[in-house]
């Protein structure tokens, strides 16, 4: 099996529609780290002037503005790993994927402190508002038979 790219819909040995739901949700939140790191990048420009994209990378790695958007690259790297790694993709890998994206995707005043920080961008910023109903949508085509009924 070779590694391929994690964008790549269908790869020898993978479940076809198990592979087409984990870079489905790769490319929804790739779309809602942009979307977020776009808010916090306007954020930090009203308060200390535009930077360059230099700076930019400097901050979302350094700064602690940016941090809590960690948690969404490393999920997309895991998902690049699985989507790109020698084990053949399959239900369970996506069903894992996706439960573990619906409960870190939940935004809530009283989760945990990605999840409040992700409330506070969905209240403040409308870019923000259109990838979380995008991912909604994807969560809700992707709910197992059980969980629909």
């Amino acid at each position: 099996m070779t590694s391929g790219s994690p964008n790549a819909l269908h790869r020898e040995g993978d479940d076809t529609g198990a592979r087409e739901k984990m870079v489905a949700l790769r490319g929804a939140l790739l779309r809602l780290h942009k979307a977020l790191l776009e808010m916090e990048r306007r954020d930090y420009e009203r308060e200390h002037g535009v930077v360059n994209v230099g700076e930019l990378f400097r901050l979302v790695v350094d700064d602690s503005q940016f941090s809590w958007l960690h948690n969404i690259s490393e999920f997309v790297v895991r998902l690049d790993e699985a989507l790109t790694g020698k084990a053949p993709i399959g239900p369970a890998d996506s069903d894992t994927a996706f439960d573990l994206a619906r409960k870190m995707f939940t935004p809530t005043e009283s989760g945990d402190t990605f999840q409040k920080q992700y409330f506070a961008a969905i209240q403040r910023d409308p870019a923000v508002v259109m990838e979380h109903a995008e991912l909604a949508r994807l969560f809700s085509q992707t709910l197992p038979k059980e969980k629909k009924e």
